[in-house]
């Protein structure tokens, strides 16, 4: 964290927890002597959004599990995230609920059989939608930053749309990429 942005960290949140740990989000704030919570706006099944269809490899139409969150950092709005399953993944299982997951999705989707191996993320600045920016708490004009997530199985099949909205100026991402081994030698 610099000055008053909070850095955003993908990789926490890609992979699934131990057993018994709060979500990264939680863990992530704790870390910094900060209270990190999030509310379920909306959970069950929808159409998928054009994008979001494109997202997960599914045709125009197809219906998919979605959760609506809003993420806060001590009581203020950090994010609006709106994630999608699909339905053959999500259907009957606490994904497609409103309560909170012990350990988040991405570990519950690694008990149900569907582990990350890929994921491609890409950032865009857009102005809000006015829904969007009363959501955030945000001034008219106030930017945010879209990141857009993928996270493929190891066989390549999409599981998991993520479509993240965060105000840009309380919002750095940090990216750490490995490059060659990760051994010396």
């Amino acid at each position: 964290m610099s000055g008053g942005e909070w850095t955003s960290r993908s990789m926490p949140y890609l992979t699934a927890r131990p057993p018994g740990a709060a979500d990264a989000w939680t863990e992530e704030a704790a870390e910094a002597g900060r209270r990190g919570s999030q509310r379920i706006l909306h959970a069950g099944e929808v159409v998928a959004p054009a994008r979001v269809a494109l997202m997960l490899g599914l045709a125009a139409g197809s219906t998919v599990v979605t959760r609506r969150r809003l993420i806060e950092l001590d009581a203020e709005p950090t994010e609006l995230t709106d994630t999608y399953y699909p339905r053959d993944i999500a259907v009957g299982t606490a994904l497609a609920g409103a309560a909170k997951i012990r350990g988040g999705a991405v570990t519950l989707l690694a008990a149900l059989g569907h582990v990350g191996a890929r994921v491609v993320e890409d950032v865009t600045a857009q102005i809000p939608r006015e829904e969007e920016r009363e959501r955030l708490r945000l001034g008219a004009g106030e930017p945010v930053l879209r990141l857009t997530r993928t996270t493929y199985d190891a066989t390549d099949r999409p599981i998991q749309a993520d479509v993240m909205l965060m105000p840009a100026g309380r919002q750095q991402l940090r990216y750490e990429i490995r490059l060659g081994p990760s051994q010396p030698g």
